[in-house]
Parts: structure tokens; C-alpha cells; sequence
């Protein structure tokens, strides 16, 4: 009997950001590949999880503390521990420790548009030295938008044959019945949402300054947590829309407000790939977004983002540029139009089911498969 191939899946944590929900997702729909794989997954970091791998996968938890020299180590051993015949990585450290690490043919998925991701000051130096070393050496690079993909062979010296773009899943069916379970916060008036970490790249407070610009009395849900807490709380007061402005934090179960809202607003300056937009119009919200690097472009005009400028009514939403608080104003006020928004919605939905899960999944594993395929035969 054939022995089944090993695949090692590797994270920084299992909290409740984009890049673990779309590693949760990955897994829970790779259930078919358990005729041919044994699949683990490493966890570098203890923190407390907002996503859950299915109970069928081998989960190694570490306790790395964010270090990049304690993940280098625990990767090491696990390497050395499970000989897996290939790996995927997601999120940079996860990623650096997986390349550096692996004897066999190894994939790391970049999630943010690198040259934005990292601050700057030496620390971010450190890290783009570190990228523009390490990424080159992966078998295949998968990156969540083209625009992410040009960004790794422009600037960080990724070969363009080892790169893929392949965006990230939605499982719109979970969504939706996610979307039906009772709100966790109640809103007593016609709302805005946008939803994201509270921190300054998201630009929160440019939404909350066109949220002021555009009037009527709908209020705006932020569902978030963050170091900007402080400073948008006090801009919301000095606009005069504090008591219409709503940050309840972190939100377990996000999809019944999204269902609920008028428009889902993404107001971002950077973006790996968007996956709070495409969940939004998962429940067929009208979606005004940034015309950021990287993925909204993609996701709501078929458009790389210099073909897009100024307010654009694309086919699945709207387009504002960048940090422009009067254009997102605008098109919140086109959007008081019903009509336009059930349009909107209802082009949302469709675009959104064309990223199903159980598509994805199968491009990542032809990856997996691909880069076996390719690489050198190798002895245990």
C-alpha cells in the first residue's frame, strides 16, 4: 500500500484576522485530500483564537512570542520531526521560517502588499532584507492578488516563474448561515459598516470624516479592535458623530450586522486582498471601497488599479481613491438611492460566489502538487 504524502500547513496564530479565517477555511474544505495527504498544522504563537482548524487536522501549538529566532527553531525541529513532502506557509514570519527550514519543496503565500506591510524605521529595513533573501528561495509564492504579485517580483526579487495569484476563498454558504444567527449588537437606526484591525493602514478616520460629510442620520459600525481606538473616538467627538459612531471592538460572529447594514465600506489604504469586502457582498451588500494596492480593483472592476481612477461605478461596486474623504462621501450619498443599493447588492453576491471555497482549495493544492512534481526526487 502507497504511503500518503505529508503536507505541513504553517501560521503565526490562529487568531481572528484574514489571513488565519482564510487558513481555517483552506483546511476545513481539504477534506478530500486526506485520501492522499496527512496533514498537520504549526501554530507558532499562543494567543487566543478567533478561528479553529477542523479536529481531523494534527495541530502543533508553539509558544514562539512573536520571535522570529524561537519560530526559525520550532519550525526546525518540526521539519526534522515530520519530513513533510511539502509545506505552505502563510503570513511573513511563518513564512521565513518555513523556506529557511524546508528540504523538500516548500510554498508561502504572501497575504499584504509587501512594500505597504512592513513600518518603517530599522525594523522594517530588517524585514524587507529579509524578505528579498528568503522569498526567492520558495518553490512557488502564491499571492492573494496580481497586484501583490507584481509588488514580490518588482521589489523583492521574486522570480515571476514561481509566482501565482490566486485570491482568497469565501465560504459564502457558512457565511450566510452565519449571517442568520441573532446580531450581538443591537442598532436602533439605518447603519454603514466597515470592519477591520483599528489601526492606522485601515483608515478609519477618513471613513468617519466622510461619514460626517455625507449627513443624514444613519450611524457607522466599526467592528474592530486596535491602537487607533483612542484617536478615532476622539475624531467621531470633535465631528460631532460621536453618538453615531459605533467601535464595539472585536466581533466573534460579524455577518448578521454585515446582512443587515445599508453599505459595506472598505476604507483602506493597503491591502493584502480584501477579504471583509468580499464577505460583505457574500450577503449582498452594496460595497463602496478604496482603490487600494492590492485586490479591490480586481474584485469589483476585473481591473489592475492604474486602469481605475477618480469615483468609478464599477460592475460590482464603487471605486474612491485612496485617503479622499470628500469622494467616499459622494458615493455614500449616491448610494442613499435604494435602488441603486438593491443593484449594487445584488452584482455583489454574484461576484462574490465566483471566489467559492471549494474552488480555491483546488488551485492551492495544484500548487502543493505542482511543486512536488517539479521538484528533484528525494530520499527520507
Amino acid at each position: 500500500m502507497t504511503r500518503r504524502k505529508r503536507a505541513l500547513f504553517l501560521i503565526n496564530s490562529l487568531t481572528g484576522g484574514g489571513a488565519e479565517r482564510v487558513m481555517c477555511t483552506l483546511l476545513r474544505h481539504s477534506e478530500p485530500e486526506r485520501d492522499e495527504f496527512d496533514i498537520s498544522l504549526a501554530v507558532l504563537d499562543k494567543e487566543q483564537a478567533g478561528n479553529s482548524a477542523p479536529d481531523w487536522v494534527d495541530v502543533h501549538q508553539f509558544d514562539c512570542r512573536f520571535s522570529m529566532a524561537r519560530s526559525i527553531m520550532a519550525v526546525r525541529q518540526l521539519h526534522a520531526a515530520l519530513q513533510p513532502d511539502v509545506s505552505l506557509s502563510f503570513l511573513t514570519r511563518a513564512n521565513i521560517a518555513n523556506v529557511i527550514n524546508a528540504r523538500t519543496p516548500c510554498v508561502i503565500s504572501e497575504r499584504a502588499h509587501t512594500s505597504h506591510h512592513f513600518a518603517k524605521g530599522l525594523r522594517g529595513a530588517v524585514s524587507r532584507t529579509m524578505v528579498r533573501a528568503v522569498y526567492p528561495r520558495a518553490s512557488r509564492v502564491i499571492a492573494v492578488s496580481d497586484g501583490v504579485a507584481r509588488d514580490l517580483r518588482d521589489n523583492f526579487g521574486v522570480p515571476e516563474s514561481t509566482l501565482v495569484s490566486i485570491p482568497n476563498p469565501v465560504d459564502a454558504d457558512a457565511i450566510k448561515e452565519k449571517a442568520k444567527e441573532a446580531p450581538t449588537i443591537a442598532i436602533d437606526a439605518p447603519f454603514i459598516m466597515s470592519a477591520g484591525r483599528l489601526v492606522s493602514v485601515k483608515n478609519f478616520a477618513m471613513l468617519i470624516r466622510a461619514f460626517a460629510a455625507a449627513g443624514g442620520d444613519r450611524k457607522l459600525l466599526i467592528a474592530g479592535e486596535g491602537e487607533e481606538r483612542g484617536a478615532l473616538e476622539q475624531l467621531a467627538r470633535e465631528l460631532g458623530v460621536a453618538e453615531r459612531v459605533i467601535l464595539p471592538g472585536y466581533v466573534a460572529n460579524p455577518y448578521p450586522m454585515m446582512a443587515a447594514a445599508d453599505i459595506f465600506i472598505l476604507s483602506s489604504d493597503s491591502e493584502g486582498y480584501p477579504n471583509a469586502l468580499i464577505e460583505g457582498m457574500a450577503v449582498g451588500r452594496p460595497v463602496i471601497a478604496t482603490n487600494c494596492n492590492s485586490g479591490p480593483s480586481e474584485i469589483l472592476a476585473g481591473k489592475p488599479r492604474v486602469a481605475v481612477s477618480g469615483i468609478t461605478y464599477a460592475e460590482h461596486g464603487v471605486l474612491v481613491p485612496v485617503d479622499n474623504a470628500d469622494a467616499m462621501a459622494e458615493a455614500i450619498r449616491t448610494l442613499d438611492d435604494p435602488k441603486k443599493r438593491a443593484d449594487y447588492g445584488e452584482k455583489a453576491a454574484a461576484r462574490a460566489a465566483s471566489f467559492s471555497a471549494g474552488a480555491i482549495k483546488d488551485r492551492y493544492w495544484d500548487v502543493l502538487r505542482e511543486a512536488m512534481n517539479a521538484a528533484p526526487t528525494h530520499k527520507r
